[in-house]
């Protein structure tokens, strides 16, 4: 540097001009990094000698980027010079392909013939072209009401953060939870309704990107259990059915995720681990209370709802019905007996009318049966009074008498007329 120009750096000091009204704008005026930027020096006036530019707060050597002799065009850089910055003979700076780290306070100092000089001061913003941010969560699977949920918008720009949730811009009372720079989202004791995806968005006047979305889960019930019969609600009621009909029950609740089912049927378990019960031909051995039990294994907790399933009062009245109704020869029929006495002691089954040459067989308090004098080796008898023939033929048509006795001593006695269709 030459040391006339040294000198007048050192001078200046003490001899500014104070009517300078030196003004600095870059051109473009919000400039991204990349951009061709000019620092332009308005209101300039008299017969410059030399401009000076620095980029920092102060006159100081250390900020020095460049120095001008105007009637020369000799420019000499100083230490704050980075390569890309050129002083034009109107006093402007030019920096070529401008980075963040450009952004700063600008002074240009002139020095005129008088040997005055005049400052002026200027600020300028290169704004970076912003990388998509990234969400980063404590979690991705919360509990309802029992869990924080805490997000993390992870940028390295100082950028404005803002928030989306499901595409859409984050409801006001989620927006309560962020931190005063944004960046931080945090909810106690989530809730379902903010599962979802959330994404969250830098932005400043020249870019914006937003992150790829961060999918939350939230685990909650089971509530509302229920048990439907076709479609209807059940629960707590008392379902009747005929003898010998079909009924599916189906357990129903709200729950993330599905839960597991288990039934009981009159307290005991059942091996059904579906979400429906199947009973495919009511007898009165069906008939008591029938619980569904729904479990949430994320939430660890449970909820249940149960139904009474009951004979019709027509299907309480005993009676006979063949199964199947109308069976051929060489086919199994069974006589099933619909409402037979739930205080039994005894019964037996007869060929014909109820005496004892046309006794098949009787089953006694032990639960075990006896073969009678009709008996062909192919009846069999079971706890609910009902009578299986095997491998039927023709002369087994005809009437069969089923006789009870209960407990209180009360004798019962019905008949059933069987029919055996030929083959054909």
């Amino acid at each position: 540097m030459p040391l006339a120009w040294c000198s007048w750096l050192l001078l200046s000091a003490w001899m500014l001009n104070a009517g300078a009204e030196i003004s600095i704008t870059p051109e473009p005026a919000q400039p991204a990094e990349g951009d061709n930027i000019t620092l332009v020096a308005r209101g300039l006036s008299g017969e410059l000698l030399a401009y000076n530019w620095y980029a920092g707060p102060t006159l100081s050597l250390t900020f020095l980027v460049a120095s001008y002799i105007v009637s020369t065009g000799d420019e000499t850089p100083g230490p704050a010079h980075t390569g890309r910055e050129a002083v034009r003979p109107d006093g402007s700076l030019a920096i070529h392909g401008a980075l963040p780290g450009h952004t700063g306070t600008y002074i240009l100092q002139t020095l005129n013939r008088q040997f005055q000089t005049e400052v002026g001061y200027g600020h300028m913003q290169v704004y970076e072209i912003l990388t998509p941010p990234t969400v980063v969560a404590n979690d991705t699977a919360l509990v309802e009401r029992r869990d924080t949920l805490r997000l993390v918008c992870s940028s390295p720009s100082p950028a404005e953060v803002r928030w989306f949730f499901n595409g859409d811009a984050l409801p006001v009372p989620v927006r309560l939870g962020l931190s005063p720079d944004g960046r931080v989202l945090t909810r106690h004791g989530i809730r379902r309704e903010e599962a979802g995806a959330y994404q969250c968005e830098v932005r400043n006047p020249v870019s914006v990107s937003r992150s790829e979305p961060l999918n939350l889960t939230v685990y909650y019930g089971p509530e509302r259990v229920a048990i439907l019969q076709d479609s209807t609600t059940r629960t707590g009621c008392t379902i009747k059915m005929d003898f010998n009909t079909s009924l599916t029950l189906w357990c129903v609740s709200r729950s993330c995720p599905e839960p597991e089912y288990v039934w009981a049927f009159n307290g005991k378990a059942l091996k059904n681990g579906q979400d429906r019960l199947n009973i495919t031909s009511m007898t009165a051995a069906h008939e008591g209370t029938y619980t569904c039990i729904a479990k949430n294994s994320k939430t660890l907790l449970s909820g249940s709802a149960s139904v009474v399933v009951k004979l019709s009062a027509a299907a309480v009245a005993m009676m006979i019905v063949p199964v199947p109704t109308k069976p051929m020869e060489g086919q199994d029929v069974t006589l099933t007996v619909q409402g037979y006495p739930k205080d039994l002691l005894v019964y037996a089954w007869y060929r014909g009318p109820a005496s004892e040459p046309n006794r098949l067989l009787s089953q006694l308090p032990s639960g075990n049966w006896i073969a009678g004098p009709a008996h062909t080796g192919r009846e069999v008898g079971f706890a609910n009074c009902s009578l299986l023939v095997q491998k039927l033929n023709l002369t087994d048509a005809g009437r069969y008498t089923l006789k009870t006795v209960t407990l209180q001593g009360k004798t019962d006695t019905l008949e059933v007329e069987l029919q055996v269709a030929p083959l054909e």
